[in-house]
């Protein structure tokens, strides 16, 4: 298996863009080098501005650009631009819907060595509280900069969040990207799993081990959390005993609420949710957070488990 990273999809896509797009620029806070936009200041150092560790001025100075009539993409850390940066995030490109894009690396607890300080898990939760703003969180390279180039060719604000780490590349979620649309992975009528970003390989597994118990496991990936697909949610509600959510995020506010919220408003059904339990993350390597903060497969199987056993129990399967 391919393992490549999301950060470098999201430059490889600005790179291609800027091929087309003339109006494009990239702004950096000092981090260039992590969020890989140094390439991109390489090919087009005209078009590059470093602003310095100064968050907050940068979201506020690629609003300005925004209104004069660029296509700004604000790279930096996911907890500096939605902690640090989150008043000028909401107010000076939300709130005025401003045609701002924010590449947000390192997000997730696999940020690894850098610790609780830099591991945003949170992120998720306070972008897509915000009024007008679209969250897209690609699961490998390739869909990474499919998203890249989606969010340059969306009209508004988008907040897009990317890892550090290499991830596996997933071949079954190839394909045209379509900003609010999920993606049948694979179809299945005992219970659903629904992933979100780099969490589609573990769901697989997770699913590959069901279906070895005889089960038939429908996969969702969901890249975009805002606007959320409803409609594919209330189908598996509907179609399936249970719904399983798996994210590289706090169980607080992501997919898993945002799940629940649809299914508990249009069609109720049990929902176990997987991903950080509302604890910050600590330094490691990205295997060993994985495995001590609940990502795994085995994780997912045995939120399923609690599922399909219950509904095995009332003879419903």
């Amino acid at each position: 298996m391919e393992f490549k990273e999301t950060r470098k999809g999201y430059v490889d896509g600005l790179l291609e863009l800027a091929k087309e797009m003339p109006e494009m620029v990239v702004l950096d806070a000092d981090v260039a080098k992590a969020t890989k936009t140094e390439l991109f200041q390489e090919a087009y150092p005209d078009r590059f501005f470093n602003c310095g560790v100064q968050e907050q001025n940068m979201l506020s100075v690629a609003a300005g650009l925004a209104l004069e009539g660029f296509l700004p993409f604000a790279s930096t850390f996911g907890v500096f631009a939605t902690c640090r940066a989150g008043d000028q995030m909401r107010n000076s490109i939300a709130y005025p819907k401003v045609n701002v894009k924010i590449g947000a690396t390192h997000c997730g607890i696999s940020t690894g060595g850098d610790g609780a300080s830099h591991q945003s898990i949170e992120d998720i939760a306070i972008a897509r509280s915000f009024p007008n703003m679209t969250v897209l969180v690609p699961g490998d390279y390739e869909e990474a900069k499919r998203a890249t180039i989606a969010a340059a060719k969306h009209q508004g604000p988008v907040y897009l969040r990317f890892g550090r780490d290499k991830y596996p590349v997933v071949e079954e979620i190839r394909g045209e990207f379509q900003i609010g649309k999920s993606k049948l992975v694979r179809p299945g009528t005992d219970l659903t799993i629904i992933s979100t970003g780099i969490m589609i390989s573990e769901a697989l597994k997770a699913a590959d081990a069901l279906q070895e118990q005889g089960f038939t496991i429908r996969v969702l990936h969901m890249p975009t959390i805002k606007p959320l697909d409803k409609a594919s949610i209330i189908s598996a509600a509907k179609e399936t005993q249970g719904i399983v959510t798996i994210e590289e995020h706090s169980i607080i506010g992501g997919l898993g609420e945002a799940v629940a919220s649809v299914t508990a408003g249009e069609h109720p059904c049990p929902v176990n949710r997987v991903g950080v339990m509302d604890v910050f993350g600590e330094s490691g390597q990205a295997d060993e957070l994985f495995d001590k903060y609940g990502l795994r497969a085995r994780n997912i199987l045995e939120a399923s488990e609690k599922i399909l056993k219950n509904y095995s129990r009332a003879g419903k399967i």
